[in-house]
């Protein structure tokens, strides 16, 4: 530092910072930031200098379109005025606890206890307990290409990435014959189902096959060995539409709950992002280790709103009021905007969709690498084609590359989540118009 000296006297230190060749640790020095965030910055550009985007990329809702349910909103209000402002407990109020116990009992078939249930700050804090808790480095990790944030949870971990490549075929969800000659030796299995980018589920047969090698492969290890667990983020799971069914591992195969860490909450099936309710399910010895790791971390959701979950979870009649209109507004979105796709398929342009069947996504292929703009430039990457159809059609979608996949892949995440219904005959127009200038 430097000491600056005015009028004779000394004034305070000016301290100067060059860290530019200092040295981090191992993990800050491969972090990479999100690929969302930074698409994100780009759009946030655009609408900052008076463009008007419509922006399908983020998985939230906007809340003044998809409002939480009035009585949680009510809910958590009184929990405050009523003086919940102190640290929960580590795991989470017993009252939450039971609430998501019974909640998940009585709607999913699963037999769950309070001490079997960790409460946290959303399902990211719980994602990282598990990959902490069951992950050492070296571990083999297998997941599925495409899907969120996995591969920066395995890099945290210092584990070996083993990446499924997934395919329109099957609905981007992996398959036991994809997974089956990795399995040996390795430690975690992450699944996702409703799978966050591409809004599809496992079938029942499908989730058969691969817990049926996961519990082979357990039997086939010693007692000295590692088990193979699955870790099943399900946060998705009531957002299905149409004759889609939700399954899971314990409810295909109960033998599964011995292996199976759940991560759930109330951010998306109550449009409740930013509220911060979350819970894991799992064997009681590891979800006291995940308890351990979390309460170092603070990661506890607050006070209010766990009581305030809890009230609301036990209201089946609200909950079911709630999701009847809210799982309604989201599946007129995406089935509009699935026909949209279809008739522009019908019409010659060279894009397509996959039939909507839960969460919030909309999976949609823009196969326009070689076409040319009215300026008779090229689209020589996908990545051009990411650019062109924000800049000439002023959409903005999440690309698969985002998730995993290779560079050069043709599809998108469109996430509904802050979709008027209103737009959604503009943005098509908007779209037409746009592939119909390319050559």
């Amino acid at each position: 530092f430097a000491v600056e000296v005015v009028n004779n006297y000394i004034c305070r230190p000016t301290i100067y910072f060059n860290m530019n060749n200092q040295k981090l640790s191992s993990l800050a020095e491969t972090l990479v930031s999100s690929e969302i965030v930074r698409l994100g910055a780009t759009i946030k550009e655009k609408i900052k200098a008076g463009e008007e985007i419509y922006n399908y990329t983020i998985g939230d809702f906007d809340s003044s379109v998809f409002r939480i349910p009035q009585l949680l909103e009510q809910y958590i209000t009184e929990a405050y005025k009523d003086g919940y402002t102190t640290y929960p407990a580590a795991a989470g109020e017993s009252a939450l606890r039971k609430a998501v116990a019974n909640f998940i009992t009585s709607r999913s078939e699963i037999e769950v206890s309070e001490e079997e249930v960790l409460i946290s700050a959303g399902g990211r804090p719980l994602i990282y307990a598990a990959y902490r808790i069951l992950v050492d480095k070296g571990d083999k990790v297998i997941y599925p290409i495409p899907s969120w944030n996995n591969n920066h949870y395995v890099n945290f971990s210092g584990a070996e990435h083993i990446t499924i490549q997934s395919s329109r075929e099957n609905n981007f969800m992996p398959t036991a014959a994809q997974i089956a000659p990795h399995i040996k030796d390795a430690t975690l299995l992450a699944l996702c189902s409703p799978l966050n980018p591409t809004g599809t589920v496992f079938t029942k047969e499908a989730l058969e096959e691969i817990c049926d090698l996961v519990l082979e492969e357990n039997k086939r290890r010693g007692p000295e060995e590692k088990k193979l667990f699955v870790l099943y983020d399900q946060i998705y799971w009531m957002l299905t539409y149409g004759g889609t069914e939700h399954h899971s591992p314990i409810t295909v195969r109960p033998a599964m709950k011995e292996y199976t860490i759940y991560v759930d909450g109330i951010s998306k099936v109550f449009a409740a992002t930013g509220v911060r309710v979350g819970w894991a399910l799992g064997p009681q010895y590891i979800i006291d280790k995940m308890k351990s790791l979390n309460s170092h971390m603070g990661s506890w959701a607050p006070m209010a709103e766990q009581i305030a979950v809890a009230n609301f979870l036990n209201n089946s009649e609200a909950v079911d009021e709630y999701l009847v209109s809210f799982k309604k507004d989201i599946a007129n979105r995406l089935e509009a905007f699935y026909n949209g796709f279809i008739d522009l398929k019908k019409a010659g342009y060279s894009v397509d969709a996959i039939t909507p069947q839960a969460a919030m996504y909309l999976t949609v292929q823009l196969n326009l690498v070689g076409k040319k703009n009215q300026e008779g430039k090229k689209l020589e990457t996908q990545a051009d084609v990411t650019a062109y159809i924000l800049d000439d059609a002023k959409i903005a979608l999440v690309p698969f590359s985002s998730f995993g996949a290779e560079s050069d892949s043709s599809w998108y995440r469109l996430s509904v989540g802050t979709c008027k219904e209103e737009d959604i005959d503009v943005v098509l127009a908007q779209l037409t118009a746009s592939l119909g200038r390319l050559q």
